[in-house]
């Protein structure tokens, strides 16, 4: 969407998942607060009283992390329609509502294909897939607009990914909140971007177009068989108390867990290099018609490119 944006938030969120096959609706916490403060006349204050400052996220991550918090759990997994089979812990394990949203999962509750060749989502998220960007130019994804550049925080580290593609994840409140390796590799560089904390909600960000490059973020340059050299930005959001890396290895699996956000939407931004990366043609035809794909941690989004002599270019 181009020009400037609109004055409210839209009403409501819709999605087609994948795994269903049909369009549903998404469920938003704290919708009517959210509204509230990212529409007039409240806009402007929120923004600098909450949005771009830490003090708010972190007084709400800290509350999270307090036992006050665990009487929240039953609530918002019925809001969310949460199911506990899925969960490696029993609910009642819980003792803060941070405990319970960085869950982990059984081990067969996130089925992977485990070919080379197979690319696959990080997480569960809403997916929008980019086939060819070029880094100079502003990506606009619903209305948020940032260059590679500006998402990397980075002078030069966006130059391998010009022309290439972009997947944005988003993660919502009723995801499984842990992050995890979408192929084979080795990582080559990590760094923080300072910023912000303004929502990732679609409701939000029809208002504020630059928020993925805006926000605190942490980057991963990281080196993918049969991918390439591929960045893996983690973008925190309003109520993220933290991004926690939990790999510390240089080395890496298909499928291992990278790290967790703890309380608060967030996302998740993958850049490739040109010639590496062909997205599943389904993700690609609902974002030209401005339709995020809702895809679970570990299902594919996509293939390596591969020539008869092997990987496409390094």
């Amino acid at each position: 969407m181009n020009g400037a944006p609109p004055d409210r938030p839209p009403q409501g969120i819709r999605v087609f998942d994948r795994r269903a096959g049909r369009m549903v609706r998404e469920v938003v916490l704290g919708d009517r607060w959210l509204r509230a403060a990212y529409a007039p006349p409240w806009r402007s204050l929120c923004r600098v009283l909450f949005f771009r400052r830490a003090w708010a996220s972190r007084l709400l991550g800290r509350y999270c992390d307090s036992r006050l918090s665990r009487w929240k759990i039953p609530r918002v997994m019925v809001q969310l329609g949460i199911d506990p089979s899925e969960f490696l812990e029993p609910v009642e394990s819980f003792r803060t509502f941070n405990e319970f949203f960085t869950r982990r999962l059984r081990s067969d509750a996130r089925p992977f294909d485990p070919a080379p060749d197979v690319f696959c989502s990080p997480a569960d998220s809403r997916v929008r897939v980019f086939p060819r960007w070029a880094g100079d130019e502003r990506l606009e994804v619903k209305a948020r607009a940032y260059t590679n550049e500006e998402l990397l925080g980075k002078p030069g580290a966006a130059a391998p990914f010009a022309g290439g593609p972009v997947v944005v994840a988003r993660l919502c409140p009723a995801d499984y909140h842990r992050f995890h390796y979408p192929a084979d590799g080795r990582t080559i560089e990590e760094w923080d971007v300072p910023g912000g904390f303004d929502s990732v909600n679609p409701l939000a960000l029809t208002l504020r177009p630059q928020v993925l490059a805006e926000n605190r973020r942490r980057v991963s340059l990281l080196d993918l068989v049969n991918f390439g050299r591929t960045a893996f930005v983690e973008v925190g959001a309003f109520g993220v108390g933290a991004i926690v890396r939990t790999h510390t290895e240089r080395e890496f699996r298909k499928m291992d867990e990278k790290g967790y956000f703890k309380f608060g939407g967030s996302t998740i931004v993958l850049l490739f290099e040109p010639g590496r990366f062909e997205p599943d043609p389904d993700l690609t035809a609902r974002t030209r018609e401005g339709i995020e794909t809702r895809v679970r941690a570990g299902e594919r989004l996509g293939r390596a490119v591969l020539t008869k002599s092997g990987p496409g270019p390094t």
